[in-house]
């Protein structure tokens, strides 16, 4: 992962690309998703434009993987509605953590008035910067700011203050996605950077995996994680939800919401006469800086 493009994120842009490709029971619109797809991946999101064909994709991808499709699709329409609500309540910020292939920086209403930071990995971030440059018009990412850093070994504040991010500004943080794959000294100094940095009343949405998960106590959980050790990306970090709240207010944050991406389901899917099984131990978080 360290020299080559995430994977999983490329995925995850796919499960995007096949949503926006649905139509009319469709609970995002992402218009971008497609244009981070190489190859196959690419064919396969064209393809499903074709109604019955994006179905059968879908499916096909459902019993093969159980899970990830809706718990990425159930989690992305979450943090939309959690994004937008911050920006209604005066964020004048958004960083976007570990950004992959997010395109919230130019699909989102309102976005573009206030300044976006990008935080990634430099391989995942160039090939992206790559494919924003063309695919967006100039005009439109002048308010993104593309931030190269690697969680692991880099400090995240240093590098943010150098690219113009504002210290102590409402902000809202999306971290979607990435604390399954760092180590816990890293969650632990990101998160108290993020306390320091912005202002009280910020909000930082973070997705996590339930610490269980990781010992192999949870039913249903092992061929999703056996999946992403063979494309070389193991989860290795995990919460325990009943001690989350405690976890965080140890770090000056508190706990506004919990959520796993399986009542996301039924909060958004299920309306739609979609019953799709996202996971239970898959989780969307938000936490509101004190």
């Amino acid at each position: 992962m360290r020299n080559k493009a995430s994977r999983t994120a490329e995925q995850v842009a796919l499960f995007r690309a096949l949503e926006t490709a649905r139509g009319h029971d469709r609970v995002f619109d992402d218009p971008l998703a497609v244009r981070f797809l190489h190859g196959g991946y690419r064919g396969l999101a064209r393809a499903a434009q074709i109604r019955f064909i994006g179905q059968r994709l879908e499916k096909y991808i459902d019993r093969r993987w159980p899970g990830p499709r809706p718990s990425a699709v159930a989690r992305t329409r979450l943090i939309d509605d959690l994004v937008t609500e911050a920006l209604a309540h005066g964020a004048r910020q958004v960083l976007l953590l570990g950004a992959g292939y997010d395109s919230r920086a130019y699909r989102l209403p309102g976005i573009e008035r206030v300044a976006v930071f990008e935080a990634d990995h430099p391989a995942t971030q160039a090939v992206k910067r790559r494919l924003v440059r063309g695919a967006v018009r100039p005009e439109r990412r002048r308010h993104v700011h593309y931030v190269a850093v690697d969680l692991l070994t880099e400090d995240l504040g240093a590098a943010l203050l150098a690219a113009g991010f504002a210290a102590l500004e409402p902000t809202v943080v999306v971290w979607e996605g990435v604390t399954n794959y760092l180590t816990e000294a890293a969650v632990d100094a990101t998160l108290r950077r993020l306390a320091a940095l912005t202002a009280t009343g910020s909000k930082l949405i973070f997705t996590y995996v339930d610490r269980r998960v990781l010992r192999g106590e949870v039913a249903g959980a092992e061929s999703w994680h056996q999946a992403v050790r063979r494309q070389g990306e193991p989860w290795t970090f995990g919460f325990d939800p009943a001690a989350l709240p405690a976890y965080l207010a140890e770090r000056d944050m508190r706990l506004a919401l919990d959520m796993s991406t399986r009542d996301a389901a039924d909060r958004y899917l299920q309306p739609l006469g979609r019953d799709e099984n996202a996971a239970s131990f898959y989780r969307v978080a938000e936490a509101e800086i004190q």
